[in-house]
């Protein structure tokens, strides 16, 4: 159980549904308190089909210590977060601190803006691979690839194992 955990779900514009809601739901029945924090654009933002998130709050008023875990879902969301520098912060702040730092497709995009990626094993959508390798990151090609509390995956397939790994990082 998560009961006591707290995990910040980043959301934008054209944000891939699977990669939102699936982990939002798998944590809350594991008892962890999920918030969705946009990036400040707006407070609702729209997926890649048109399903409507309502944010619980923006970037610019959360801090790292509020939080024990973030995720980074993909979509073409990534390339909208990256462009604010209170998403970026968040989740370099949340990297620095030890806290577990999640992202999933395109997601991993934040992750190079963040600077976080230097000497890290990571997974991603194929066809940023080569973004993550020029910020320094050892790319393979794998459902799931964890590197201490960095935790990444390819595609909306691979959620369970996405998900069974953020969860034991987070119960550990």
């Amino acid at each position: 159980m998560l009961t006591g955990k707290r995990v910040a779900i980043l959301v934008e514009s054209l944000y891939n549904e699977f990669e939102v809601w699936y982990p939002y739901y798998r944590l809350k029945e594991e008892g962890a308190e999920v918030l969705r924090i946009g990036s400040g654009t707006q407070q609702i933002y729209n997926s890649k089909t048109g399903l409507p998130v309502q944010v619980d709050a923006d970037a610019q008023k959360v801090h790292a210590a509020d939080f024990d875990a973030i995720i980074v879902p993909g979509g073409f969301a990534p390339d909208y977060l990256r462009r604010e520098p209170a998403v970026v912060n968040l989740v370099r702040q949340m990297y620095q601190e030890g806290k577990v730092v999640a992202a999933i497709c395109h997601g991993p995009w934040v992750l190079a803006s963040a600077d976080i990626l230097q000497g890290k094993r990571v997974t991603s959508f194929i066809s940023i691979k080569d973004d993550l390798v020029h910020a320094g990151a050892r790319w393979e090609d794998a459902e799931v690839v964890q590197d201490g509390r960095l935790i990444t995956a390819r595609m909306p397939d691979d959620l369970p194992a996405f998900m069974r790994a953020v969860i034991a990082a987070l119960a550990g």
